[in-house]
């Protein structure tokens, strides 16, 4: 369902801390620490299609935030992770209703 990438190596430890939290609240979620531009990974992971890109860098990880994009390339901006698995939990109990 997302992708949680550190634009630097300094933000692997808070990318992965990102992706548990996600995955504890029941969202498939994976990390791409690997030392690529940020925007490789992000042209990368567009054509993956994936539904969201969570994008950690140092204003991030000191205001405890997460930047956020969509498949289509909307850009979300920042926004606590609490704010962001609301999000989340809402879109999945709107989908769940529409079944």
């Amino acid at each position: 369902q997302m992708v949680v990438m550190g634009i630097t190596d300094r933000q692997s430890a808070y990318a992965e801390q990102v992706k548990e939290t996600l995955r504890k609240h029941g969202f498939r979620a994976i990390s791409d620490l690997r030392n690529e531009k940020i925007s490789y990974k992000i042209r990368e992971h567009s054509l993956q299609k994936l539904p969201y890109q969570v994008v950690v860098g140092d204003k991030e990880m000191q205001a405890n935030t997460v930047a956020v994009r969509t498949r289509s390339g909307e850009d979300l901006g920042a926004m606590s992770l609490e704010a962001f698995t609301a999000r989340l939990e809402s879109e999945v109990r709107i989908e769940a209703k529409a079944q």
